[in-house]
């Protein structure tokens, strides 16, 4: 089903021939809509403005969906809907969930990429941004139909391992003892104890060697590392109550075996040649070469992204490539996405995104980080929410902070401002979604209203007061801006529009009562109040945020 925006918007252009650019009335005089086509077609046509506009308005056909569109100041077409017809929306939506969600004309494959945090590794503050954000274009493009895979990109292969088993071996340490939290002091030990041996690191080295050639006392010591890890990062999952599972799980070294075949292939299309002794791709309008083996022999991460393209591609059958990675990784995945298409990795009709994000910043506006220097971990952080709020409202405000800020945004962690139930914050759609329970909550208990599923079967039926036809028009373009977002990838238009949302409801409930009205009055405001409260939760979904019936 469209939106009535975009009915309306397809009636002016069938009269016009181009997009009139319906944009909301900047005041409740002026209407519902406003476009500014008439002024666009007067350059063109060397006409007054007003006589192009008064020529349109007489050709248009929106009788069943407007008033009779008005003409203001220069040339403007104000448009005012019915409110009959935005009844009959939110009625629709109301009655068929379906309705209104968001809906994908044609069904992809989509992968995305995203969290990616290091085994042996607490998760930080640098994960939180791609986990949250992730998960909610998860959601999203899920809702509009399509099937998405996620690929949780996770840092288990490479030299750290080399130092680590060497470490636990050295020092004899069980490792089936070892939290997550250890084995990461354990790692900045074997780090340091690389640094100041030689001797420890020429052993080192060849761990790496005995992990790549699959020798058995090394590659278990690696896998008891992993399964800490994993361990660790579905605790830090289940408090962000994220989607992400072990299915998930996509490292580094699934990649390794593969990784011979791709500079096979590379080197067979001949983009790939020999420079200082390493495998380079050269590509028109890069400063620098994509090094895919390095004069050492060794493959570096450019390697292992090109065979999870492929992979992705070839096995994964993808239709689209997302990936939610940190905005300094820029240049590498545009490298990686060109290279990936010059040698055929990347068919034309596949299409690639790197969800860039900016970063966290402490209240002092700098990097993130401990007194020490080094990262938060998420651990902390959620612990520190949850000291200023009940978990889920923590919660809310951390993810709503998060996606609400421009991806390409940095912004500043404060606690005690996002946990508020006022201003623009995730606890306040919280509120608001609350708010609307507890209405429905008493309707049903005064007997004014069906209990459960029955409740869907009223209907708005009239839309008096300003404050109603605000937020019917508010609902019924619910699945556009779902649409959009799965789009564009932008969560932070999803959260403007159920902010908006939340304060239109706040000024329908304080301007417009429902339980104290009466009659027909009082049954359309209560269908209104349901299509309220299941628009805020199914959005709130989208973002990845429990909507709470009270707070």
């Amino acid at each position: 089903m469209s939106s009535l925006p975009s009915l309306l918007s397809a009636r002016v252009e069938a009269v016009t021939g181009i997009d009139p650019e319906l944009r909301p009335a900047t005041k409740p005089q002026f209407g519902h809509f406003q476009s500014n086509v008439a002024l666009r077609l007067a350059k063109t046509e060397g006409k007054p403005p007003r006589q192009v506009a008064a020529e349109v308005v007489a050709r248009l056909q929106v009788s069943d969906l407007c008033e009779p569109p008005e003409i203001a100041g220069p040339g403007f077409i104000n448009f005012r809907l019915l409110n009959s017809v935005l009844a009959d929306a939110v009625s629709d939506q109301l009655a068929d969930p379906a309705v209104g969600l968001g809906t994908s004309p044609e069904p992809q494959v989509v992968v995305i990429d995203y969290s990616a945090p290091n085994v042996a590794k607490q998760m930080h503050v640098g994960h939180l941004r791609s986990t949250i954000i992730g998960d909610c274009l998860n959601r999203v493009l899920t809702a509009v139909g399509h099937r998405v895979i996620p690929q949780n990109h996770v840092g288990d292969w490479g030299t750290q391992f080399g130092m680590l088993v060497e470490e636990i071996l050295a020092e004899g340490i069980d490792v089936g003892q070892l939290t997550l939290a250890s084995a990461e002091d354990l790692y900045k030990q074997a780090n340091a104890h690389f640094r100041a041996d030689e001797e420890f690191a020429t052993l080192a080295r060849q761990r790496v060697v005995a992990l790549q050639s699959g020798d058995p006392v090394t590659r278990a010591i690696w896998r008891q590392l992993i399964d800490i890890s994993l361990a660790g990062f579905n605790e830090v999952y289940a408090r962000l109550d994220v989607k992400l599972t072990d299915e998930d799980m996509a490292g580094e070294s699934m990649y390794n075996d593969d990784l011979e075949n791709v500079v096979a292939d590379l080197e067979n299309s001949g983009a790939a040649v020999i420079d200082a002794g390493a495998l380079c791709v050269f590509s028109p309008g890069f400063n620098s070469p994509m090094i895919v083996r390095k004069s050492d022999g060794g493959f570096g991460y450019a390697a292992t992204d090109l065979a999870a393209v492929r992979h992705r591609v070839r096995d994964l059958h993808a239709h689209r490539l997302i990936y939610v990675v940190g905005a300094p990784q820029a240049f590498h995945f545009d490298q990686v996405f060109t290279v990936a298409r010059q040698v055929g990795f990347l068919p034309p009709e596949v299409s690639t995104e790197h969800v860039a994000f900016g970063q966290i910043l402490g209240p002092d506006g700098k990097k993130f980080s401990t007194r020490e220097g080094t990262a938060v971990t998420l651990t902390s952080l959620l612990d520190a929410a949850d000291a200023e709020a009940a978990p889920p409202v923590a919660l809310a405000a951390i993810k709503y902070a998060d996606l609400s800020t421009g991806l390409n945004k940095d912004y500043v962690f404060d606690v005690s401002r996002m946990v508020q139930t006022f201003g623009n914050t995730g606890p306040y759609l919280q509120y608001a979604h609350a708010r609307m329970a507890r209405v429905l909550r008493n309707a049903v208990e005064e007997g004014l209203l069906p209990a459960g599923d029955a409740a869907s079967a009223v209907r708005v039926t009239r839309l008096d007061e300003p404050q109603e036809q605000t937020v019917a028009l508010l609902l019924s373009g619910f699945g556009e801006v779902v649409d959009e977002v799965a789009a564009t990838l932008q969560p932070h238009k999803l959260c403007t529009y159920l902010y908006d949302l939340a304060r239109a409801v706040s000024a329908f409930y304080e301007e417009c009562p429902v339980l104290k009205s009466e009659g027909d009055v009082r049954a359309s405001r209560l269908a209104l109040c349901l299509d309220i409260k299941r628009v805020l939760a199914a959005g709130l979904d989208l973002l990845g945020i429990e909507a709470l019936d009270r707070m």
